[in-house]
């Protein structure tokens, strides 16, 4: 890849830029409901509220749909990879039909918000695609086919796609569509004002008391009192239920490039093989569109060469669509459940007024849609038929997943004590190159060092502020990532994305 042609942002942001950044509150805040995170979670869950009389505020630590929502590819599907036959397996036949209608629902609400608050986010219907190469896997693919079809959507198998190279089958699925996520949440954010709602930026909340009412303070020391409290952050800040012993975080990096409209494949394609591989177009201007590649997923934090691994997507895309001139390259971050469904409802099973949703797998622009739904009725006092397929609380699957519960717990198990033993052997201060970082032992502490391109160094300490796990560096995206629970930090220490609330403590070099 061509690293100066590459621009290290989301195409998304790049195309849309924030504009004038709303203030926080000036003082303490009253509100029936304070909404914190500002991804499409949180602000979709704002809009639902407000249509039905509620008082909402949404308090985001940075920008609005500038954190996972502002960096995701933007596929609006109810098809998810391979999850309706596990659904019928592990959860039946049911669950599968709720997962199905409640995914489907939201992409259809979405399109009508779009309509009814003329949002041009660039909306376009697409068939979903999930294939594999290997003939081994036809089978699951036939399985799944199956399970999705009966679960209520148009699916079907098939062996040919648009795809340029050959496939051994595919699930398809038609009538899904793709947009410009950020071009539809600032037009969300726009409505939410009109309704009265106020949207405050750079306001990290830090703390919160559940009761009645809650409160919630800030860095800055303000205080919010609500209500109720949605906890739309990605991943929970707040987490009294222990909802991070059921999350596994996972980057992954994305590359773009114009190609031809006549090499542009139709639809949006996954696969499970190869790290995982998403492809999908998006329109760019008469005669062209800007091809998006996905893959190489990686614990943050464990990523090992996180250049090398952004070389390896852009061969790949080479290798399968041509001679390509990326123009942007960017990773996300998704937070997949140890049950494979999101979480979606009350904190923790003693909890009257706080909300949460996470856990969507990569699939947060469907979810994050029905998540807002979701959480407006029970806030609201009206049923839902899926309330208990995503309630967090959920005891049942907590069986089911033990298998993936206990890999998740080993591997945090493994960062937590192994990355504080010594290494059998310690960079020095003299090893970092310009933009590089490494932890060493300084004074007796372990501490996170970067050099920056000028050769000044930087040092803050390298236990991460959430659960006290031990950083590592990400060369490619510049950050302090956290391998066991997925907080970000920028290399002088300051949050860049939670679970963590607080920055990394500096440190004397």
């Amino acid at each position: 890849m061509d690293q100066q042609a590459a621009t290290l942002r989301s195409y998304w942001i790049d195309t849309l830029p924030p504009g004038d950044p709303a203030p926080p509150p000036e003082g303490d805040l009253t509100v029936d409901v304070a909404v914190v995170g500002g991804g499409i979670a949180g602000l979709s869950t704002a809009w639902e509220l407000l249509r039905r009389g509620r008082g909402v505020a949404v308090l985001e630590a940075d920008r609005i749909a500038a954190g996972v929502t502002g960096h995701t590819t933007a596929k609006l599907s109810a098809q998810h990879t391979l999850i309706y036959d596990r659904l019928r397996r592990t959860r039946g036949a049911e669950a599968a039909r709720l997962y199905a209608r409640s995914q489907t629902e939201a992409i259809r609400h979405a399109a009508g918000t779009a309509d009814e608050l003329g949002i041009d986010c660039d909306w376009e219907p697409a068939t979903a695609w999930t294939y594999a190469r290997d003939p081994g896997r036809v089978s699951e693919l036939r399985a799944e086919a199956e399970a999705a079809r009966e679960a209520g959507l148009p699916a079907e198998f098939v062996t040919e796609t648009d795809l340029p190279f050959p496939v051994a089958g595919a699930v398809r699925v038609a009538d899904q569509a793709q947009f410009h996520p950020r071009k539809y949440l600032l037009g969300l954010a726009d409505g939410i004002r009109r309704l009265g709602g106020q949207v405050y930026e750079g306001t990290r909340v830090v703390a919160l008391k559940e009761g009645e009412p809650c409160r919630l303070t800030t860095g800055e020391g303000t205080q919010i009192t609500a209500d109720a409290v949605v906890v739309a952050t990605h991943y929970p800040v707040f987490d009294r239920a222990l909802l991070f012993t059921r999350l596994s975080p996972r980057r992954e990096l994305v590359v773009a490039a114009p190609v031809d409209t006549a090499r542009a494949p139709e639809g949006m394609y996954i696969t499970p093989e190869e790290n995982t591989r998403s492809v999908r177009t998006a329109p760019l201007r008469d005669g062209e569109r800007l091809l998006i590649v996905t893959g190489e997923h990686f614990m943050p934090g464990a990523g090992g060469d996180t250049e090398e691994r952004f070389e390896k997507l852009a061969r790949w895309a080479r290798e399968h669509f041509g001679e390509l001139t990326f123009s942007h390259r960017w990773a996300t971050q998704d937070n997949d459940s140890t049950d494979s469904v999101p979480l979606v409802g009350p904190l923790h099973p003693g909890s009257r007024h706080v909300q949460v949703a996470t856990g969507f797998g990569g699939w947060g622009l469907s979810g994050g849609i029905m998540a807002g739904r979701l959480i407006c009725d029970h806030l609201t006092g009206r049923e839902s038929a899926w309330s208990d397929l995503y309630d967090p609380r959920r005891i049942a699957s907590v069986v089911r997943e033990a298998p993936a519960f206990l890999k998740h717990q080993a591997s945090v198990a493994r960062h937590f004590v192994g990355d504080r033993l010594p290494a059998t052997t310690r960079p020095s201060l003299d090893d970092l190159a310009p933009g590089d970082g490494a932890v060493l032992h300084l004074g007796g502490h372990r501490c996170a060092v970067h050099r920056d391109e000028d050769g000044t160094l930087r040092a803050v300490s390298a236990t991460c502020t959430h659960l006290g796990c031990v950083v590592a560096f990400n060369r490619a995206e510049q950050a302090w990532e956290c391998p066991c629970h997925g907080s970000r930090f920028a290399p002088d220490g300051s949050v860049v994305q939670g679970p963590a609330v607080r920055p990394l403590e500096q440190r004397d070099i």
